[in-house]
């Protein structure tokens, strides 16, 4: 599947940091991932740091699908509201989902520490702002179950969304722990220190068969040539269905910009904060390290990757007025545009885990707007669940849920 159009920044913005060489002879590990994004590569840097032996094969090159369509906001919100996830499947699972994804923040900062530079990672945190009047009531029932949860989140009226952040809105909740990440970096560098413990990482190299034996798999590709691994991880994203067999999400195309740098001395709002609403599909809006506002929404049903090529120009002159109607006056310039395509799940969570009846095949598809979030535990939970160790948490993610 091609999975965005347009020119992509992150790859532009770091210029090509590795190359990977295709697979070209057959393969034993312990473990094969198949994606080389970012999920793929927080796996294959969870795996190989537990002592594993690890292939790593993408039919793209790396990180260059999904990966490199993020606009990589870090946020513990899922885009199901907490107290409408409560409803779908209990208030204990539902706030345990929220708490993952809220550490998942705090263990991508630590992760960046660990690695050459910093990926770019900012935490300026995060405005959910109401885009109707109608919406207050619902922020503040949603503000009432996060605090409940042991979340950080502040609720906001019109005049302190005004003084704080510039923003015209009726009202706002904030939460100090999000951040933001270049995740094309932050893959990259992940990948390198995977492959300095030992891992193999081959992209333009498609698994076309997986075939379940008494010791794991043996995986076919489109090369001619074989891994075998006692245990498969799928972090494959959206084309993730054809090894789980049924429809896991709803396929959709979100479209964003970046600007050049802004101007000496111009700032987009207040505390550069990540951006989103209540309105759905949401626009969401954040900062760069050097000076420029991403934006994103426009999203759409996806149909074929020629059609999202052909609403490119027209989403990005509604997005670029949507821009200007939320930062009035702010003088910018359209440096990008692309489009890329992700899933929706019904209830806004990831699925991660085995294959029911398959418990070596396993899946980490960080679904939704909370891709990284989901994929960072994703690599701790699958390493845990591997090694034998316990991840109850896995039973909130299950495909047969």
């Amino acid at each position: 599947m091609d999975l965005r159009s347009g020119t992509a920044y992150w790859p532009l913005k770091n210029g090509l940091m590795h190359t990977y060489p295709p697979l070209t002879a057959d393969e034993r590990a312990d473990v094969l991932v198949i994606g080389a994004g970012i999920t793929g590569a927080l796996l294959a840097d969870a795996l190989t740091g537990a002592g594993l032996d690890v292939v790593v094969l993408d039919r793209r090159d790396a990180a260059f699908g999904s990966t490199s369509a993020s606009t990589a906001l870090l946020q513990y919100e899922i885009d199901t509201h907490l107290v409408d996830l409560r409803r779908m499947i209990g208030r204990g699972d539902a706030d345990r989902a929220y708490q993952l994804c809220r550490e998942a923040i705090d263990l991508t900062e630590a992760l960046t520490r660990e690695l050459p530079d910093d990926c770019g990672f900012l935490r300026p945190g995060s405005l959910y702002y109401a885009s109707r009047r109608r919406d207050v009531r619902t922020l503040r029932e949603e503000c009432a179950a996060r605090a409940q949860a042991g979340l950080e989140v502040e609720f906001l009226d019109a005049r302190e969304v005004r003084e704080r952040f510039g923003l015209g809105a009726p009202a706002a909740l904030f939460s100090p722990a999000g951040a933001a990440v270049d995740p094309y970096r932050l893959a990259q560098h992940l990948l390198g220190r995977a492959r300095s413990r030992g891992a193999r990482v081959h992209d333009r190299t498609e698994v076309t068969r997986l075939d379940e034996e008494d010791q794991g798999y043996t995986a076919h590709t489109d090369r001619g040539v074989r891994v075998r691994a006692g245990h498969v991880v799928v972090a494959a994203g959206y084309e993730a269905e054809r090894f789980a067999g049924k429809q896991l999400a709803q396929l959709r195309n979100s479209y964003a910009l970046v600007t050049e740098p802004l101007a000496q001395g111009q700032q987009p709002w207040p505390t550069g904060c990540l951006l989103w609403e209540t309105a759905r599909p949401y626009l969401y809006a954040r900062t760069t390290p050097d000076g420029r506002v991403l934006v994103g929404g426009e999203d759409d049903p996806h149909h074929n990757p020629a059609r999202r090529d052909r609403a490119l120009p027209g989403k990005q002159r509604r997005l670029e007025r949507k821009l200007e109607r939320l930062l009035p006056g702010l003088e910018t310039e359209v440096a990008y545009a692309w489009a890329g395509t992700f899933g929706e799940t019904k209830d806004g969570l990831a699925y991660i885990g085995p294959k029911p009846g398959s418990p070596c095949l396993l899946f980490a598809l960080g679904y939704g707007g909370n891709g990284i979030t989901y994929s960072v535990q994703a690599a701790r939970l699958l390493t845990d669940r591997i090694l034998g160790r316990p991840a109850p948490d896995l039973r909130i993610f299950r495909l047969d849920r």
